[in-house]
């Protein structure tokens, strides 16, 4: 059976509990602050026949590019995001995409799935869970 491919853009149109997310990975107050007014853009290309997987995530603050093969770890610079670094494996569960990033933040990692023209994403960390919902841009 044959994997859904992801390739497109995509605004959020929701988020939830992004504060608490923002916190469990020790980001300071004024730029959660920031971080949740956001409404970031995702680009994503997706070549289902090699796994190549690139997700750009882009604000009109900070962007962050993660490029991968889905089943092969490799090193993520988180430094955009947290200053960390970790051992990132994004694999398929089904139809969804599970990344699992194994660093000095237990439990950190993030699942994406699409659901019609909607893309959801829910990251998690040290038991804290965050939400955010995407539109396919037409």
């Amino acid at each position: 059976m044959s994997k859904p491919n992801y390739s497109g853009t995509f605004h959020m149109v929701e988020q939830d509990n992004m504060d608490s997310y923002l916190a469990a990975l020790d980001i300071n107050f004024a730029l959660r602050k920031i971080v949740c007014l956001l409404k970031p853009t995702k680009e994503i290309t997706h070549d289902p026949a090699t796994g190549a997987m690139k997700i750009r995530t882009i604000t009109t603050f900070k962007n962050f590019i993660m490029d991968f093969i889905i089943g092969e770890e490799f090193t993520e610079d988180l430094g955009p995001v947290d200053g960390r670094t970790c051992q990132t494996t994004v694999s398929w569960e089904g139809d969804k995409l599970v990344c699992v990033q194994r660093g000095e933040k237990g439990g950190r990692g993030w699942t994406h799935w699409l659901e019609g023209d909607k893309l959801h994403l829910e990251m998690r960390v040290e038991g804290i869970v965050a939400k955010q919902v995407f539109k396919k841009a037409v």
